[in-house]
C-alpha cells in the first residue's frame, strides 16, 4: 500500500485516507480501514514497524494468527476515537499507529512484568537497557495524553499526529485483549 502511495501520489492518498468530518456524516466509511495501511512517509512506516516488531510477535503468539488479525482491526476503534474527538475535522488521517497502540495496550495487560530492550537517552549518555513494559508503555501513554491535551488547546487546522487515535487504540487493546487471547496458546507459553 505504501508503494501505491508513492507511485500514485497525493490524489491516491486523499482518496484512501479517512477524514473525520466525512466519517461523522456517514461517507467513505471504508477509508477507516484503508487508511490503516497507509503512512505519511518513510519515518512514519519505519516507526510503526519498530513498535510492531517490539510488541507484536508475543501478542500474536497469545492470540493465534486469525484472532490477531481481527484484533489488529482495533485500528478501527482508534480511528473512531479520532472522529469522536473532532468530528468536524477535514484533515486526512492515515497510518497503523492506532492499531499498533492497541497491540501495545494488549502487551501491557498480557505481559506487564516483561522487560523490553530499549535505547535509553540520558542527556549525553546513551545505553541499551531492559525497561519494564509497564514503565515503557505507561510512559508512552502519558505522552499521548499530554500531547492530545496540547493539541486540543491549540486546535490546529493543519496536519499532525492523531494522538486521540493512539489513545483510542491503546484503550481498545487494554479492554479487549483478554477476549482475543487463546487460552491454549497462553498455557503453551507458560510451560
Amino acid at each position: 500500500m505504501f508503494l501505491l502511495e508513492l507511485l500514485k501520489g497525493e490524489a491516491f492518498i486523499m482518496r484512501w485516507s479517512f477524514i473525520p468530518s466525512e466519517i461523522a456524516s456517514g461517507k467513505n466509511l471504508i477509508t477507516m480501514l484503508t487508511a490503516m495501511f497507509m503512512h505519511g512517509g518513510v519515518l512514519h512506516i519505519v516507526g510503526n514497524m519498530i513498535y510492531l516488531w517490539a510488541f507484536g510477535p508475543e501478542i500474536e503468539d497469545t492470540m493465534a494468527e486469525i484472532r490477531y488479525l481481527l484484533f489488529f482491526l482495533g485500528g478501527l476503534a482508534a480511528s473512531f476515537a479520532q472522529v469522536v474527538i473532532n468530528p468536524v475535522s477535514s484533515v486526512p488521517s492515515l497510518g497503523a499507529s492506532g492499531a499498533i497502540a492497541a497491540v501495545m495496550g494488549a502487551f501491557l495487560i498480557t505481559f506487564p512484568r516483561d522487560r523490553i530492550r530499549t535505547v535509553v537517552f540520558l542527556v549525553w549518555f546513551v545505553t541499551v537497557s531492559f525497561v519494564p513494559a509497564i514503565l515503557l508503555v505507561g510512559f508512552w501513554f502519558v505522552i499521548q495524553l499530554f500531547s492530545e491535551i496540547g493539541s486540543l488547546a491549540q486546535r490546529q487546522a493543519g496536519g499532525g499526529v492523531a494522538y486521540m487515535a493512539h489513545i483510542g487504540g491503546y484503550v481498545f487493546g487494554i479492554a479487549s485483549a483478554p477476549l482475543f487471547e487463546s487460552r491454549e496458546r497462553l498455557l503453551e507459553m507458560g510451560n
